[in-house]
């Protein structure tokens, strides 16, 4: 049987078929979909989670590992960061059943703030990292990483990419397969890392490392195809793809296994070819290690070490280093003129209304990641840092104690980015006698990513009712004294919240109450509407940013266009309404 999956799909179907058991993650682009198939159609035999961060998703698997459960954990590239702690003694302790840590890379920053090529953890790590280079691959790839991970102890880097995860491709589906291990092996010196049984674990991992590479010059991962002598290409995951599409004649060197490379089978493919090149996205990974084992070849003089790869760049690469020509006829595009689409905050979000309020303010504002992240842009300009999860916290504290700006800064996170991993930056804050605002906006949802539940949801993955955290008292807990809520389409009232709480000389938090409006849909049953006869033109609505708003035909006597509201995207919010000064702006009759 075949079916059309994407990259993502056929991860979750390969944990199935393969005997997973235990699944674990941080909603993340572009691994999020990954976790959500499990949930939804393998979840009777496959336990799912979202766990608080990413760092707890891998000591969840680990643990399930350790207890005989073939299992999971899936992340972002920037969420291995987050887990990175786990995995480098993880390295030394090995597992119990075959666990697999999944980072999918995001070259081209399509939804993230950097584009790290995680491969690098492998090497820093000492573990293996295999890279599908489509949707069957990414299936099948599932089987070979559960049975290296139990046959040399160690866990296993899934490596993807977005455009491996969210391309679809035909795909052969089998039956479940389960592999029987037994429960927890009570062994002191292979799982409790303290310095006496690391330094011993440490040397079992450099001969493990051995072993890996003698696999990685049999294993079926690893394939040459060889056609014409004159150009070898050594490649892996979706580069695989492109340089083959642009080279179809050239001779490959295939890497399913990324890392341990094999090195003799590289240096036999490399001396029957004339000219050797590594195309490879983002940083030189391969291409490093084969130098440094002073076999010549090339490959980043001719392909970027920035941004996703496609055949064109590739192409172009090539016919740069002289062994392609370039196309002597070429398609004319013609180019059209179209209006500029930046991202912006939905209709009736209910971060619009804090982020008027503070630019009301006139307070600088550290970011997080999260939706109200795109506050940043115009016309609200409203956010002034985003580093990483967590840190608009610590960015707020630190900027107040460098004490060399006259305004004040606060700082904006989201529920589920606060669960992740604010939590300890607030307690540290409080302790260390911070006296900055701190505004968490309870959108009650993970919203960036596609609307996830979080601990501070009253669901689970599996869709089973839970206990959800009460921000409010958990932040009396850590310690904050003055915590208050407020509506953010009340604006004038969360201006005001927000002003006092400014101007306390103690830690505060603020909580908006308002949930996403993808998932209510609408506030009232009414959209809003303009009275053109009433509109002056002033332009106070178009400031508020959101798309539902328009410029009318209709100008004033100065020629600036005045103002119109599209009944479909409206959701209702009146944030509009109250910035009006004439009142031109009413609910629809």
């Amino acid at each position: 049987m075949e079916m059309l999956l994407s990259g993502n799909e056929s991860v979750a179907r390969g944990i199935y078929e393969h005997g997973g058991e235990f699944a674990s993650a941080y909603p993340g682009t572009p691994s999020t979909e990954i976790l959500e198939t499990i949930a939804r159609f393998f979840k009777d035999d496959v336990y799912a989670e979202w766990s608080t961060n990413e760092k707890v998703a891998v000591e969840a698997a680990v643990g399930a590992s350790y207890g005989g459960a073939r299992s999971v954990a899936a992340m972002k590239h920037v969420g291995l960061n987050v887990a990175a702690d786990p995995l480098m003694t993880l390295s030394y302790t090995g597992v119990g059943a075959g666990l697999i840590i999944i980072s999918a890379d995001d070259p081209s920053l399509h939804s993230s703030q950097n584009e790290q090529d995680n491969r690098y953890y492998g090497k820093f790590a000492s573990i293996p990292i295999i890279e599908p280079s489509d949707s069957q691959e990414a299936k099948d790839f599932i089987k070979y990483a559960f049975e290296m991970s139990e046959e040399f102890d160690t866990p296993v880097i899934l490596r993807l990419t977005t455009r491996v995860s969210h391309s679809k491709g035909v795909v052969k589906i089998g039956e479940r397969r389960t592999v029987e291990h037994e429960g927890f092996q009570k062994n002191i010196e292979k799982y409790v890392m303290v310095p006496s049984n690391a330094i011993k674990r440490h040397k079992i991992v450099i001969e493990r490392l051995e072993r890996l590479k003698e696999y990685a010059e049999s294993t079926p991962l690893n394939t040459i195809e060889m056609n014409d002598a004159e150009v070898g290409i050594i490649s892996g995951s979706i580069a695989y793809q492109y340089a083959k599409e642009a080279m179809p004649n050239a001779s490959f060197l295939k890497l399913g296994l990324g890392y341990p490379l094999p090195m003799k089978k590289i240096r036999e493919f490399a001396s029957k070819v004339k000219r050797l090149f590594v195309v490879e996205e983002l940083e030189p990974f391969y291409e490093e290690q084969i130098a440094a084992a002073g076999i010549a070849v090339e490959g980043k003089k001719y392909f970027p070490g920035f941004l996703e790869l496609n055949v064109n760049r590739v192409r172009d690469g090539f016919v740069e280093a002289g062994v392609l020509d370039r196309p002597k006829t070429t398609v004319a595009f013609q180019r059209e003129e179209v209006l500029p689409r930046p991202p912006v905050l939905c209709p009736g979000c209910p971060h619009r209304g804090v982020a008027m309020a503070l630019r009301k303010l006139k307070v600088y504002t550290t970011g997080d990641i999260g939706c109200y992240t795109l506050a940043a842009l115009p016309p609200l300009e409203q956010i002034d840092t985003c580093l990483c999860m967590g840190a608009s916290i610590g960015h707020a504290f630190g900027i107040e104690k460098a004490g060399k700006t006259d305004k004040k800064t606060v700082a904006m996170i989201g529920d589920s980015t606060f669960l992740h991993s604010g939590i300890t930056s607030l307690a540290s804050v409080v302790y260390n006698k911070g006296t900055q605002t701190t505004i968490i906006v309870d959108n009650r949802i993970t919203a960036m990513t596609g609307g996830q539940y979080n601990p501070g949801t009253d669901k689970t993955l599996m869709g089973e009712e839970t206990h959800a955290i009460d921000l409010e008292q958990l932040c009396k807990a850590l310690g904050v004294k003055h915590v208050r809520k407020v509506d953010p389409y009340d604006l004038e009232t969360t201006t005001a919240v927000l002003r006092e709480e400014i101007d306390r000389d103690e830690a505060s938090v603020v909580i908006t109450t308002r949930p996403c409006m993808l998932f209510p849909r609408k506030i009232k049953d009414k959209p809003y509407e303009v009275k053109l006869d009433a509109c002056i033109a002033c332009g106070a609505c178009f400031r508020v940013g959101c798309p539902a708003i328009y410029a009318s035909d209709e100008k004033n006597e100065k020629g600036k266009p005045k103002a119109e509201i599209d009944p479909v995207l409206c959701t209702g919010c009146s944030l509009c309404a109250q910035v009006c000064p004439t009142d031109a702006i009413v609910v629809a009759e």
